[in-house]
């Protein structure tokens, strides 16, 4: 039986949104960092999928269109209410990463923050998220991946079992999600926890 299932993450993310915040917001810092490095300008389409309770918006610019993205219903109703004080210019849907329901080419800049070690298909969201990008334009990703050119180790596929049942994989290797998505790496930096978490810019080009 598959655990990691769109109405599984519906489940546990519903029962996690009250919360969210105190575990989440610990990666405050690489949060803003990556959304800095994407120099969002006046007018720039930003799209945030898997946008959870909207801990991205602080860093946006005011004077950009936003449309964040969550596939729980209640993660959606706290972007609506965190809006209230931000006061940004935000449309919140809910959506399926894995099928984005916008036509190609649509976005100038996207953000993926902790979504591709969480989403059942990561490969699905990244060409989801290349195809709706615009030529030129550029996406941040902030998660969990296995260190570049080392295997998973025994212990991490065992604590995986629990991980990937609660809360996220911690076993999925950048480079064989995005080999195939015709994106192209701008940056790539260590982050979080000696750089189990990773901070990448990539591009359409």
């Amino acid at each position: 039986m598959k655990i990691n299932t769109n109405s599984w993450n519906k489940i546990r993310y519903t029962l996690y949104t009250p919360g969210y915040d105190l575990i989440a917001g610990y990666f405050k810092d690489s949060r803003k960092k990556s959304v800095e490095s994407l120099e969002i300008k006046a007018g720039d389409k930003v799209l945030i999928v898997g946008a959870g309770t909207g801990l991205d918006l602080e860093f946006l610019p005011n004077d950009c269109e936003i449309i964040a993205t969550d596939i729980t219903p209640s993660m959606i109703e706290r972007i609506k209410k965190r809006n209230k004080t931000l006061n940004r210019q935000v449309q919140s849907i809910v959506m399926d990463g894995q099928a984005l329901d916008f036509v190609d080419n649509s976005f100038d800049k996207i953000i993926l923050h902790l979504i591709l070690a969480v989403i059942p298909d990561p490969i699905a969201c990244i060409n989801e998220s290349g195809r709706v990008l615009k030529h030129g334009g550029q996406i941040v990703i902030f998660d969990k991946f296995v260190h570049k050119d080392k295997k998973v180790s025994t212990l991490r596929r065992f604590a995986n079992v629990l991980t990937n049942f609660l809360f996220t994989d911690i076993t999925r290797d950048f480079e064989s999600i995005a080999n195939n998505s015709g994106l192209t790496i701008l940056t790539d930096k260590d982050a979080d926890f000696n750089g189990n978490f990773r901070l990448i810019k990539m591009t359409k080009k």
